[in-house]
């Protein structure tokens, strides 16, 4: 039996990075990310059904998305790239084990890594870590409330599912952008970017539930320049491109979700980071770095802090 905060996770291939790799990295470095990305944007949400039809075909011709648990299956169904991308699932495709003791998923995706914070460092990849500090965008003061904590790395396919729940109840108590890159965030640039998460552009939500305090970032990426929230709506692109405090009142929506609502998207595909505090947690013996995932699944027992 591993004890809270254990860390489950594998620490990845150990092959070294074959020249592809490492050309797909290099040119992430001089791409113009933020500016491919507003094309990337743009496209997306014509609704030209001649330019939206060919996006479509085209995606679900490579990366072979599952329709059967979508609420409108037919993808050309769709009135945009975007709806089709944030398409809604059907009621009971996701089963939620709703229980305030269980830590579900908030998405589908697959694990990248999950474990204890040691002390104030974050494992991103083998022989890479991050700092709580940088990843929270400095916002010291939440830094107290999971060091030594847990955290978990969910990363999500461009095939998968790409709305976000709430892992367990909570009332939303802070929030910020933290502007930065635009990185791919699959497993071979994890590897090798340092700090990837905590480079990358993102929205920090922080939760309260009773005595727990709990936290979800939402990671930009790569053509990943729109993320949103239930209470403050679309919340990237954003210009100028600068921290900002986001509202925790006066919302669009209820400052208080309970576990398995939606609150927020990705409007393409991207990861987000789970915190939690010292004590609290007991990853599920089964999770490992690779694992898929799906909305509503547990990944963790939760006690009392």
């Amino acid at each position: 039996m591993s004890t809270p905060e254990t860390s489950t996770l594998t620490t990845g291939s150990t092959e070294p990075p074959t020249l592809k790799r490492k050309l797909f990295v290099g040119m992430q470095h001089v791409l113009p990310q933020h500016f491919l990305t507003s094309i990337v944007y743009s496209l997306t949400r014509r609704r030209s059904p001649a330019l939206k039809n060919w996006l479509i075909r085209n995606f679900v011709r490579g990366f072979k998305p599952e329709m059967s648990d979508a609420v409108e299956p037919n993808p050309l169904a769709y009135a945009s790239f975007n709806e089709f991308f944030t398409r809604a699932l059907r009621p009971d495709a996701r089963p939620i084990a709703r229980d305030t003791r269980t830590l579900i998923s908030p998405v589908d995706g697959t694990v990248s890594q999950l474990g204890r914070i040691d002390g104030t460092q974050l494992f991103q990849a083998k022989g890479r870590h991050y700092s709580l500090s940088a990843l929270l965008g400095g916002a010291d003061a939440w830094n107290a409330s999971f060091q030594g904590g847990a955290f978990a790395t969910l990363y999500l396919a461009p095939y998968n599912y790409h709305r976000i729940h709430m892992p367990l109840g909570g009332t939303l108590v802070g929030a910020w952008y933290v502007p930065g890159k635009l990185f791919s965030v699959n497993a071979t640039t994890a590897a090798a970017v340092d700090n990837l998460f905590a480079r990358n552009e993102r929205v920090v939500c922080v939760f309260e539930n009773g005595p727990l305090v709990y936290a979800m970032i939402l990671v930009g990426a790569l053509f990943v320049g729109s993320m949103e929230t239930v209470w403050h709506g679309e919340i990237t692109p954003r210009q100028p491109r600068r921290p900002a405090q986001l509202p925790v009142s006066h919302l669009r929506a209820p400052a208080r979700l309970e576990q398995g609502d939606e609150m927020g998207r990705f409007n393409m595909g991207s990861t987000v980071i789970l915190l939690l505090p010292p004590g609290t947690t007991q990853w599920l013996n089964e999770l490992r770095n690779g694992t898929p995932i799906r909305m509503g699944q547990p990944l963790a027992r939760l006690s009392a802090p």
